[in-house]
Order: C-alpha cells, then sequence, then structure tokens
C-alpha cells in the first residue's frame, strides 16, 4: 500500500485544491461585497474592519480541534462535512445582514467554524495519499487553491455585483461547495493510499509539541505569512479603489492580478522543493531558502507600496509581493511531515491557530490605521516588520529534521 493509485491520488489532491479554492471564494467575496454593503447598510471604516475579521474568530476556535478529529478519524469525513457546512452558512450570509449586524457576525463566525477544517482536513488527506517525496508540490498545489479563489472572487464578485447584487454573490458561491460535497463523497474513497506512520491509535503528545523550538518555528511563519496574507485579502480592494480612485469593477480586477502571480509561484516552490530535496539538498536547506525568499522578497516589496503614484506600478508591486510570499507555502507548509509526520494535521491545526490570529487582529488594526492615518502606509511597514521576524526566527530554530516519534 506504499504506492497508491495515480488516479485517486491525483482526484484526492485535486478535490483537497477545489476545496481551498472554495474557501476562499467564500471568505473573500466579503471583501468586495462589503463595499456595496457599506453603502447600503452605513458603515464606517472601522466597522467594515470588524465585518471583515469577524469570520476568523471561528475559524480560530476550532483550528485544533479540526486537526485532532483529522487525525483519529481522517480527513475524508472530517473535509466534507466542513465544506457542506460553511457553504450553507455562506448562503445565509445576506439574509442575516438584512436581518441584523448581530446575525451577520454570527453567520461570519459560522463560516469560520467550518472552514477551520479545510487546511487540517487536506493535510491529513495528503498524509493518506500522497508519497513523500511528492508532498512538496501536493501541499504547494492544494494550498495555492487560496491564490486562484481569490483571483476568481475578486472580480467574479465585483461582476456579480454589478448585474444581480451582492447577495447573488454569496447564493452562487455556497452552491459550489455542495457540488463539491457530491463530488468528494462519491469519488474519495475510504482509507489511505500510502502506509500508516503509526499503528493508530496512540494519543497526541502535546507536551512535546509544544515544547519542540522547531514547532515554534512554524508557528512564527505561519503567523508572520498569515499576517500579510490576510492584509492583502481583505484590503487590496479598498487599497486600490480609494486610493486611486477606481471604480469597484476596476478596483476587483487589479487587486486579483497578485493572486494570479501568487498560484503560479507556489506551484514553482513546491516543484522547487521537491527537486532540490530530489538532488540532494537537505530538507533543512530547502525549507529556510524558501522562507527566506519569500519573507526578506515580501518585506522589500512592501515597503516600496507607499512610494507608488500609478496603480500600474502599485499591482507590480504587489504582485512582485505575493510572489515572494508565495515561497512560503512550500517553506513551512510541509514542515510538519518532516517534524512530526504521525501529527502534521495536529501541528497543522496548532500553528494555524497562530496564522488565524492576523485575520483577526491584523485586519481589524488595518482598518483603524487606515481610518487613523488616511493611508495604508503604516499597514505595509508593520506587515514588512514581521516578516523579517518570521525570517530570522525561522533561520534560528527552524528544522526539516523528524523532531516528534
Amino acid at each position: 500500500m506504499t504506492t497508491p493509485s495515480r488516479t485517486v491520488t491525483t482526484r484526492v489532491v485535486l478535490l483537497c485544491f477545489a476545496a481551498v479554492l472554495i474557501s476562499y471564494l467564500d471568505r473573500t467575496n466579503i471583501s468586495i461585497a462589503a463595499i456595496a454593503m457599506q453603502e447600503q447598510l452605513g458603515w464606517d471604516e472601522a466597522t467594515k474592519g470588524l465585518v471583515l475579521s469577524s469570520f476568523f474568530i471561528g475559524y480560530l476556535l476550532l483550528q485544533v480541534v479540526a486537526g485532532s478529529l483529522a487525525n483519529r478519524w481522517g480527513g475524508r469525513i472530517v473535509l466534507g462535512v466542513a465544506v457542506l457546512w460553511w457553504s450553507l452558512f455562506t448562503g445565509l450570509t445576506p439574509p442575516a445582514a438584512l436581518t441584523s449586524f448581530a446575525m451577520l457576525i454570527a453567520a461570519r463566525i459560522a463560516l469560520g467554524l467550518g472552514e477551520a477544517a479545510v487546511f487540517p482536513g487536506s493535510i491529513n488527506m495528503i498524509g493518506r495519499w500522497v508519497p513523500a517525496e511528492q508532498k512538496s508540490r501536493a501541499v504547494a498545489l492544494f494550498s495555492s487553491g487560496l491564490s486562484l479563489g481569490t483571483v476568481l472572487a475578486l472580480p467574479l464578485t465585483a461582476w456579480i455585483i454589478r448585474v444581480w447584487g451582492w447577495p447573488m454573490a454569496f447564493y452562487a458561491f455556497g452552491a459550489l461547495g455542495l457540488v463539491w460535497g457530491a463530488a468528494w463523497f462519491g469519488l474519495v474513497p475510504e482509507g489511505r493510499g500510502v502506509a500508516a506512520t503509526d499503528s493508530g491509535g496512540q494519543a497526541v503528545p502535546w507536551r512535546r509539541i509544544f515544547t519542540t523550538p522547531a514547532v515554534w518555528a512554524i508557528i512564527t511563519c505561519h503567523f508572520a505569512h498569515n499576517w500579510a496574507l490576510y492584509l492583502l485579502l481583505a484590503w487590496l480592494p479598498s487599497y486600490f479603489k480609494t486610493t486611486f480612485s477606481m471604480t469597484l469593477a476596476n478596483a476587483g480586477w487589479y487587486a486579483s492580478a497578485p493572486w494570479l502571480a501568487s498560484f503560479v509561484m507556489a506551484n514553482v516552490g513546491g516543484l522547487a522543493a521537491d527537486r532540490m530535496m530530489r538532488a540532494g539538498r537537505s530538507t533543512t536547506f530547502v525549507r529556510k531558502a524558501l522562507l527566506c525568499v519569500a519573507f526578506f522578497g515580501s518585506a522589500i516589496f512592501l515597503l516600496a507600496l507607499p512610494l507608488a503614484n500609478t496603480p500600474t506600478t502599485a499591482v507590480v508591486l504587489m504582485c512582485c509581493t505575493t510572489s515572494a510570499l508565495a515561497f512560503a507555502i512550500a517553506g513551512f507548509g510541509p514542515n510538519a511531515f518532516d517534524i512530526a509526520p504521525r501529527y502534521a494535521d495536529v501541528v497543522w491545526g496548532i500553528t494555524n491557530t497562530a496564522g488565524t490570529l492576523p485575520g483577526i487582529v491584523g485586519v481589524a488594526i488595518t482598518g483603524y490605521l487606515v481610518q487613523r492615518t488616511g493611508s495604508y502606509a503604516a499597514p505595509f511597514q508593520v506587515t514588512a516588520g514581521l516578516c523579517v521576524v518570521g525570517a530570522l526566527t525561522y533561520l534560528a530554530i527552524g528544522s526539516g529534521e523528524r523532531q516528534i516519534d
């Protein structure tokens, strides 16, 4: 059972990719829809920031739980149920928003609760179905669904809103999850395609995990990466609209370009990681090299962004930022398989808990800073500093060697 059917393995990876893509359609469409919702419902920038960040409360709460459930019951059932759950609450977002602000916040939190399982569940499925020598590219591929989902979500949401109004964006994307669920349960088999790394039934070594420096290196990187990721996901459309006085549709198109670049470079990074390791480079070297490119590169371009005085210059710098940042996915993304292969889904749940905090704190702080300063320079500078901290921390204590048996 160490050589799974290539057809089944490909199917699993592509459906995990599709799940991540749908999750980002469902969480990102509000960054465009919120502009129209703000005008209709009378929000200020700080209120809009609270709406954008509320999703991450639910997303934060169930990360570790989702990883533990996937480790115990398998990613097939955990991920399948999660997609159906969050698709339901995507569709319920418009009636909730039109009922009351509290109902909207509750619907966004419920959406986050469901989406908490998308990465731990997918990591579990990669562990079950993908051979070790292909894991970097598999993790990079399914994770890059976040970039392609954003590429599609921004202009598509803007177009749907212009033609049918903002509620239809939530109804249409919610329906996609139901289609995915039918394909997932119909095409993905039970069990696994590669040999288990343990005999099963073992308790999660929580103390060992939390006292391992290499785990904290991933936690730091995940936090820094997601601070940059969530800031850009939530605020790029507003950045282009307010900084360069664009229409809503044009802001959506400009904001989508950096995520297309990210999608391409994430997969380049995954292929490069596996190729370097096949050529004899140590796993530790590969992970550190990719994370240095990601964090130092994105910091440089973020610091240059406030100097952009045309939308073309801004979008080029933003594409460079997201391209560099995308290399981090093949850096810390598969690292849980390196250091704790039996508990990669649990480790991911833990590190993505830290990675979710920027969605709550960072997105809301960005709204405050923009309202207070009237520009995006301060949020970009803070984000660049955190990227540098992430790189330096991983260089100091990160590892690609097995740490937890």
